[in-house]
């Protein structure tokens, strides 16, 4: 039986069978307690048994980490518990030595990520994994529910989507022996016959979809090159991006609004216990937090605005704000205290921002869009995207993009293109701000960042 469903259904004098693991193992002379664990639910189950039972002194010897099978009646507890199981049979299905090295005590962060493959049987982890699961499944129901296609866009691509100095290549030549042309690779020679990356994003590929289902959406693992140690870079994220066709700069907004509470709310619902154990464990005040985001209202400001009142703000700066560049990260935080809660700022400068985006009437622009969110900063990023076909070429040669490697998205606009809007969030930042856990390497179980590609 799985402990959730244990939890949920079973009644005083009932005999159940579970299995898991020993999670901290005290014992006396004449009789013993079990913290035990099966990862189905976080909560734990207390096993009492005594030296009635056939296999005492085995019982006595199984070290925390063990993995076990025990058959018991379950009773009321003597101790804080709702009830207990008091077992008649304990078996030892896995065993585990004393150097385990996790140990029922508390752990560094740092110590955990060397451990990384033990560190999901901590309850911290136990707590972030859920969590990520949970939130995971309500993209899923959101988008599903509102008519939205799921697309699996290629990791393999042709496409220069993010900047190739941003993208990993891919190769099966050999590199001890790498033909050349013209004292170059001849990557004619390779396996597609071109250069060929790994994937930087899913929209190129999703807004194809889009122009055909209306609305779709992807979310997968993404990767990038970038050769940065921050607490919310990673070589290897998910992200979630829809894209989605008859749809402006003001209806992505809705949307993306719309989604963020769905998401929040219902991890606030279905992972009480793990949001209960965040809240007191890890940031204080999160419960206060999510509730917050999930019942403000969101506002909307243009980025020529925002740095109108950060120029009026009586602040120091230690990056000036400036109508052409980008906000630094005191700008976000200062922006989302300023309005007491998250923010959409639109009409970007755009000459700072993606080739893709709808350039505005003023010229000086793009139809884009960045969610700032208190205690987190940007969230989310999107834009309108240019529908025009010239105009799109026009946009290319201005920012020096090999439109052969993007030609077919280009064509978009041709056969039977209308205006539409996307956005993307990185799923480890969703993560970071429903945990309050800050660094991206705790909430990817695997993280892949420079110099660490361990597991």
């Amino acid at each position: 039986m799985d402990l959730k469903d244990l939890f949920e259904n079973v009644k005083i004098g009932d005999i159940v069978t579970v299995c898991g693991w020993i999670r901290n193992h005290r014992k006396q002379k004449e009789f013993g307690f079990i913290d035990f664990s099966d990862g189905t639910t976080f909560k734990h189950l207390q096993i009492v048994y005594d030296n009635k039972i056939n296999n005492f002194d085995e019982i006595q010897k199984m070290l925390v980490g063990c993995a076990i099978k025990v058959t018991g009646k379950i009773v009321e507890s003597l101790g804080n518990q709702d009830f207990e199981l008091k077992a008649n049979e304990v078996l030892l299905m896995g065993d585990c030595p004393a150097d385990y090295p996790i140990q029922p005590k508390r752990h560094t962060r740092e110590f955990l990520r060397d451990v990384a493959y033990l560190r999901p049987r901590t309850n911290l982890f136990q707590a972030v994994f859920k969590i990520r699961s949970i939130a995971a499944h309500a993209i899923h129901e959101y988008f599903q529910s509102h008519n939205y296609v799921y697309v699996h866009t290629p990791l393999i691509t042709t496409t220069d989507c993010e900047g190739s100095d941003q993208m990993f290549k891919i190769t099966t030549l050999n590199m001890n022996k790498l033909p050349l042309k013209d004292g170059k690779v001849d990557m004619s020679k390779d396996l597609f016959g071109k250069q060929a990356f790994v994937t930087g994003t899913g929209q190129l590929h999703g807004e194809a979809f889009a122009m055909a289902f209306k609305k779709i959406y992807t979310f997968g693992p993404t990767f990038r090159t970038e050769n940065s140690n921050t607490k919310t870079h990673a070589n290897e994220f998910w992200m979630i991006e829809p894209e989605i066709a008859f749809c402006d700069l003001n209806g992505l907004m809705d949307v993306e609004e719309e989604m963020l509470k769905y998401v929040v709310n219902y991890v606030l619902e279905h992972a009480k216990d793990e949001i209960d154990f965040c809240d007191k464990f890890v940031e204080n005040g999160l419960k206060d937090k999510l509730n917050k985001l999930v019942n403000s209202e969101f506002v909307r400001i243009s980025h020529h605005d925002v740095v109108d009142i950060l120029k009026k703000a009586d602040i120091k700066w230690e990056f000036t704000p400036s109508y052409e560049d980008d906000i630094a990260k005191e700008h976000e935080k200062y922006i989302t205290e300023y309005f007491n809660g998250p923010v959409f700022i639109t009409n970007w400068p755009k000459d700072i921002k993606a080739w893709y985006m709808k350039v505005n009437d003023d010229n000086k622009t793009v139809a884009a869009v960045d969610l700032e969110v208190p205690g987190a900063g940007e969230l989310m990023g999107g834009s309108q995207r240019e529908e025009d076909y010239n105009k799109l070429l026009k946009r290319c040669k201005e920012m020096n993009i090999d439109t052969d490697t993007v030609e077919w998205f280009i064509n978009l606009r041709r056969f039977g293109g209308c205006y539409h809007s996307g956005f993307g969030m990185g799923f480890e930042r969703l993560i970071i701000y429903l945990t309050g856990v800050e660094n991206i390497r705790d909430v990817i179980p695997f993280p892949r960042t420079p110099g660490n590609c361990d597991y």
